[in-house]
């Protein structure tokens, strides 16, 4: 089949998030289709600007279409849009200037696809939220297959998406609670569906021994890998380890070190049991997951979190916020770890953590089974592979 991959940024330099699932799904799928990506010019999701050459290229070999973004976002007119149409009643008309604001805002990319709809039998549309995929399946005929990667936040109850929800040919979510959320909004409940998530970079051989020498840990450790940022739940997470930490040493126990990975936006606490190792490679990545006692997962709002899945995949067990339906949700299915609902739910977490070695064992047990039933790439392609071959025979 020729397929088209559409999505708001594309490169190997971009590591995480929808960007790099479409990147790994388009990967997958390039062995058995023909397949060519979407994508704008940009490379920086907050403003937008034109960074790549617009244009054909070639990414691991795959045909990528470059789009340039007409206008860059200017954040005070979004944001003021955003509080419009996220907390009051609103227009129509006030939802769609929202969404010219958000963008990518590339024109050109839906007149291309307009025209060129018929040159592909399925465009497969990552993120319902942006300008892309939002014109990219109005504009596709009945062609445009939605992977959502949906967070409970106020746009997924706009009536603006509810048609892209209802008329897109089949949903890969990302969860079931996902799926249950979106259908709750947009009772699209007919449309053919599974849930299907997406796997992880293969990991290298890992050595924990390795990770901790590097960067001098020594003894338990809770492990964050992300973007410290107090959206992503780190805010709260510091004040509950730093809660831990001092309840702990004065009840006489050892514990554990929190340490963090990743680009910081939040000012990292200056705190004796804290230690950030900055931005770090795969590599390093993975010997820390092995290394660590538990991944922490503080995050209020995901649609699927592929570290949590990575550390699955070592076998080590998670730490998530239980206010997050997602992971725990995903931590429930998979018995692969813990979750906390306050600072104390937390603090007795990480006491059972650090003092249970069959505990934390058997979680990741667990969690490794739970993501070599559900995660492994044969897995996800095959989900791929039956949906599409379920959309062309219902063309037939």
């Amino acid at each position: 089949m020729r397929l088209a991959i559409v999505v708001q940024r594309y490169g190997t330099e971009i590591t995480g998030g929808a960007e790099l699932h479409a990147r790994l799904v388009a990967e997958r799928l390039a062995a058995r289709h023909e397949v060519t990506v979407l994508t704008t010019c940009a490379s920086d999701y907050v403003t937008w600007r034109n960074d790549y050459p617009r244009g054909l290229s070639v990414v691991d070999g795959i045909p990528v279409f470059r789009f340039p973004v007409r206008r860059a976002r200017n954040p005070i007119r979004f944001g003021r849009l955003q509080q419009q149409v996220f907390h009051r009643q609103h227009s129509e008309r006030a939802a769609r200037a929202w969404m010219d604001a958000q963008g990518p805002y590339t024109p050109r990319m839906r007149n291309w696809i307009r025209r060129h709809r018929n040159d592909f039998d399925y465009f497969i549309c990552f993120s319902y939220r942006y300008w892309t995929t939002y014109h990219a399946l109005r504009e596709t005929a009945g062609r445009g297959i939605l992977v959502p990667t949906a967070e409970p936040d106020p746009a997924v109850e706009m009536s603006l998406f509810r048609d892209n929800f209802r008329q897109a040919r089949a949903i890969m979510y990302n969860s079931h609670e996902e799926r249950a959320m979106i259908e709750t909004h947009a009772g699209n409940q007919d449309v053919p569906n599974v849930v299907v998530g997406v796997g992880i970079v293969e990991p290298p051989p890992v050595n924990a021994a390795r990770f901790r020498t590097k960067y001098g840990i020594d003894g338990p450790f809770l492990f964050y890998v992300g973007r410290i940022d107090a959206n992503k739940g780190c805010e709260q997470l510091f004040d509950y380890y730093e809660r831990t930490y001092a309840a702990m040493l004065a009840a006489g126990e050892t514990p554990p070190q929190l340490v963090l990975a990743g680009s910081a936006i939040l000012e990292i606490p200056d705190h004796p049991g804290v230690s950030y190792v900055g931005r770090i490679s795969d590599q390093d990545k993975y010997d820390g997951l092995a290394a660590a006692t538990a991944l922490a997962m503080p995050s209020f709002y995901e649609s699927l979190s592929m570290v949590l899945l990575e550390a699955w995949a070592l076998g080590r067990p998670v730490l998530v916020n239980a206010h997050c339906d997602v992971l725990q949700g995903q931590t429930r299915r998979a018995d692969g770890g813990l979750w906390y609902g306050d600072g104390a739910e937390f603090h007795e977490a990480c006491r059972l953590l650090t003092a249970d070695e069959r505990l934390c064992a058997s979680l990741g047990a667990a969690g490794k089974r739970y993501y070599d039933a559900n995660y492994t790439w044969s897995v996800i392609e095959d989900k791929y592979e039956q949906m599409l071959e379920r959309m062309q025979s219902e063309r037939a």
